[in-house]
This record gives structure tokens, sequence and C-alpha cells, in this order.
């Protein structure tokens, strides 16, 4: 209806999962918004209808894009690990960096008047394709990293050097050059992550909040931890965050597509491999 806003976030194509975890349509109502983004380790292809799409790198910490009323976004969430064979750079030079897509590929240059004419669905479509079209070879040393740093997994990155038979420093080489920080930095974020997929899961639920065990579950020492951690990646306490999601997206947004993966298995973000019910 005239007015309201939605979020809907789906599995990607299957030929895309390799390289996303989750894609979305976003439509703004009659007032424009302030879009709050946090790190998840990926990066993110996305764009208004009838503006340049954009490329968002890795983030350390939260950022906000405006969004005008009544627009409609489509975007595409990358996995970790895979923005530097996609986009032929180190990843570290895009990490909290919002630009252009055009300044990285650019045949998008044609495809902005295509996405700008068409329906929404067919506007994510095209975009899913255009990726599929400039996908490059993930480093699959850097792939089984993550899967190992993933929340469930419960594994820190002390032991990932002898895991993957290669030197520490290579694997932090390796590592920013694919995903745009080292495995220490990109395990926090995970683990970060699995705390925000219970936040999610709670709005979407109406569910009790327990901070102090989804802290524990997701791999913190404690409650005090994880609120530093929140307040160093996301700018806002837990209960802050708890907040701002419900209030945005107690009506009209669907986020299950990334929140279910990391609450089940943390696994299954990486690997693209369907959901058990």
């Amino acid at each position: 209806m005239a007015g309201e806003s939605s979020y809907v976030e789906r599995a990607p194509m299957p030929v895309l999962a390799p390289l996303a975890s989750s894609v979305w349509v976003q439509q703004v109502g009659d007032r424009a918004v302030a879009q709050r983004h946090v790190p998840h380790g990926g990066a993110e292809v996305r764009c208004v209808l009838g503006e340049t799409p954009r490329l968002l790198g890795p983030l350390t910490t939260s950022m906000y894009h405006d969004i005008p009323a009544g627009g409609t976004v489509v975007g595409i969430r990358l996995r970790p690990g895979v923005l530097g064979g996609l986009v032929g750079m180190p990843a570290d030079e895009l990490v909290d960096q919002n630009v252009s897509g055009t300044d990285i590929w650019r045949d998008l240059a044609r495809l902005t008047e295509v996405l700008g004419e068409a329906t929404p669905q067919a506007a994510l479509a095209a975009l899913q394709s255009f990726l599929v079209r400039s996908a490059g070879e993930p480093d699959p040393v850097v792939n089984e990293a993550v899967v190992h740093l993933m929340p469930a997994a419960g594994r820190g990155t002390g032991t990932l050097p002898a895991l993957l038979s290669i030197s520490e420093r290579q694997l932090r080489r390796r590592c920013r050059a694919a995903v745009g920080v080292g495995p220490k930095e990109l395990h926090r974020i995970l683990r970060f992550q699995g705390f925000v997929a219970r936040v999610q899961a709670s709005v979407d639920e109406r569910s009790d909040v327990d901070l102090a065990r989804w802290a524990i579950e997701t791999g913190y020492h404690d409650q005090a931890h994880l609120s530093r951690e929140c307040r160093r990646l996301a700018g806002a306490t837990p209960g802050e965050l708890l907040a701002q999601y419900g209030s945005a997206c107690a009506c009209g947004h669907d986020h299950a597509a990334s929140y279910l993966p990391m609450i089940q298995d943390g696994r299954f973000v990486q690997e693209g491999r369907p959901v058990p019910a």
C-alpha cells in the first residue's frame, strides 16, 4: 500500500549461491529512510532503482545511507571472502568504502538504465546475473577459514594455520586480500553477526530477549564482553540495537534469509547449502 515500507530478503538464484548469501528488495514509503549497515564480513552490491549501482565494501563499523521517499532498493549480500576475486583487486582497498559500481565494473554502466525501468524482481534478477558473469574464483583457503570462524564452529583464529596447513602470515595476507580484514577482525565480525541473527529472530518471532544467553551462545565471554563489542562494531549497546531493530523491522521486514542460517548452523552461510527445515 502507498506510504508503507517493506524489506524482503531471500536466498540468491542458485547459480549465484557460491558468491552471495542473500538478496533483497526494499521499498520505502512516503518518508526517507536512513538505512543502517553493520559489519557482517562480506560486502554488498545495492542499487536504488534509477541510480547507479554501488558497492559497499566490508565494514568494520556501522554506516548509514539515505534512501529517498518512494525509493526501491535491490541488493545482494556477498559471502565473506569472495570480494577480492569478484572485483579483481585486494579487498582491503575497499574496507569501509561506498563506491560507484561503475568504478569497479565498467559494463555496469549499461545496466543502470535497464534496472531503472524494470520491476524490482526483474531488476534484482538482472543484477544477480551481472555478478555471475563477473565472478572470479574465491580463495579456497580463505573460504575454509571462514567456515571455521563461524559462531557455530566455536573455533578461534589460533588453530587455523595448522588446520589449513598455512603460516599465520600467509593466512593474514590472503584473508585481507579476499575478505578485506585479517582473521582476528573477521572472527569478531562473524561472532557479532551471530548475535545480530538472534536479535532479528526475536523481533520477527516476538520472542523473549535473553542477552546473557545469546552472548554465551555466540562465543562471548559474558554479556559485558558482548556489550563492548556491540558498541565497537555497531555504535550501540545490545539493548539499543535490539530497540532499533524492533522499531525499524517489526512491520513489513523479512530478514529470515540472513538470520536463520546463522542461528541453525553458520556453515550454511559460507557453503551455499540449503538451510535444513
